[in-house]
């Protein structure tokens, strides 16, 4: 396994008097942002000391917004997402989000655990997507202030036994910390009552010219993996796991998005481009780099994951307005889905995605921005 994720955070005043009296800071600020079927929606924002801020809101433990410094030192928010709630309600459901139960796609929505079948709601066809229609990113999640030196926000959400027919009363809790550093840590950790499956993630879009500023087909990936698994018809792997090596599937050296996206490879032509779970190797720190040359704006995953989903926006139409009044059009966002890999519960090769009562899943993956 890959060393333990270390993060350096540069100690800061925070929010809260000091006994010095010392200059504080504001880190965290919490907005009222909506209401979603009784429960309050609020809007988390969160600034560290460079004056970089994100926004975090309760309704579905989502990033909204993202804003750094390009190469000149002009800041623009990288992430899509809306400016209101209920934009953020009638729009793109997975903008953002914290997605489970199970995030990726279960085939016909069936997986037994100790010979009980369990079926969960189709919402992909006759796949289940992201945990169903109302998985965890359409809900309403607890959100407090955490006291740190860093600005940190925690999402707890209680997902009950057969909720969207997964098994098993399930505590899941989310930490964002936002660091002087420009990193977004999220750790994630769950814990269940019944034998379950969880896979955790979150789904945010990026656009490193800036969140409707063109496609992201010249940014360049370096995807530190030399395997993914393909897919049938409908996106569901077929227990393969295939070498990237002469194919267009090959980011380990670094390639830009678009140079091999149209290609009629197979894989490419069923995903509409790249929609794939890749196998990391987890042998470095940093697991994909993506950068900007236009802008400069460098993103580093780290993860200690098996699987990253990437996706291309090949189903962004330009139905979606977000922020601003910028529209989305065709693959103007990329996603880095760190995670298992899709349909794990029916393919016991795969590593397992298991968790049993008395365990605890704890997995922590990082968003990092620099310039270059």
């Amino acid at each position: 396994m890959k060393k333990n994720l270390i993060v350096f955070a540069v100690i800061i005043s925070t929010v809260f008097s000091s006994c010095n009296n010392s200059k504080t800071r504001d880190m965290v600020k919490k907005d009222v942002f909506g209401n979603h079927e009784g429960k309050e929606v609020y809007l988390f924002t969160l600034t560290n000391k460079a004056g970089n801020v994100i926004r975090l809101t309760n309704y579905g433990a989502k990033i909204t917004w993202i804003e750094v410094p390009d190469k000149a030192g002009k800041k623009d928010n990288v992430t899509l997402g809306y400016d209101t709630f209920e934009g953020t309600r009638d729009g793109d459901p997975y903008f953002g989000s914290v997605v489970g139960r199970y995030a990726n796609r279960i085939a016909k929505g069936k997986f037994s655990l100790d010979g009980t079948e369990y079926s969960t709601v189709q919402n992909d066809g006759t796949n289940t997507l992201h945990g169903g229609p109302k998985g965890w990113h359409s809900v309403v999640w607890d959100g407090e202030i955490i006291k740190s030196d860093t600005a940190k926000v925690k999402f707890t959400y209680k997902s009950p036994d057969l909720e969207m027919g997964f098994p098993g009363n399930v505590v899941a809790t989310v930490v964002y910390s936002w660091t002087d550093n420009n990193e977004i840590i999220m750790d994630y950790t769950c814990t269940t009552d019944k034998k379950t499956v969880v896979n955790i993630t979150n789904h945010a879009y990026f656009n490193l010219h800036g969140a409707g500023n063109g496609d992201i087909l010249d940014h360049v990936i370096t995807l530190r993996a030399s395997a993914f698994t393909p897919v049938d018809s409908v996106l569901i792997p077929t227990g393969e796991i295939r070498q990237v090596a002469g194919t267009p599937f090959d980011f380990t050296t670094g390639r830009v998005i678009g140079e091999k996206i149209n290609d009629t490879y197979d894989q490419l032509v069923i995903g509409k481009g790249y929609d794939h779970n890749y196998v990391l190797d987890n042998v470095e720190e940093v697991d994909v780099t993506v950068f900007d040359p236009q802008s400069g704006r460098v993103l580093e995953v780290i993860t200690d994951q098996p699987g990253m989903q990437f996706y291309t926006g090949n189903f962004l139409d330009g139905t979606q307005t977000g922020h601003g009044g910028k529209v989305y059009q065709h693959r103007t966002g990329f996603c880095l889905e760190s995670g298992h890999y899709p349909d794990s519960p029916n393919h016991p090769e795969f590593p397992s995605t298991i968790l049993n009562p008395g365990q605890e899943l704890k997995t922590r993956t990082i968003y990092r921005f620099s310039v270059r």
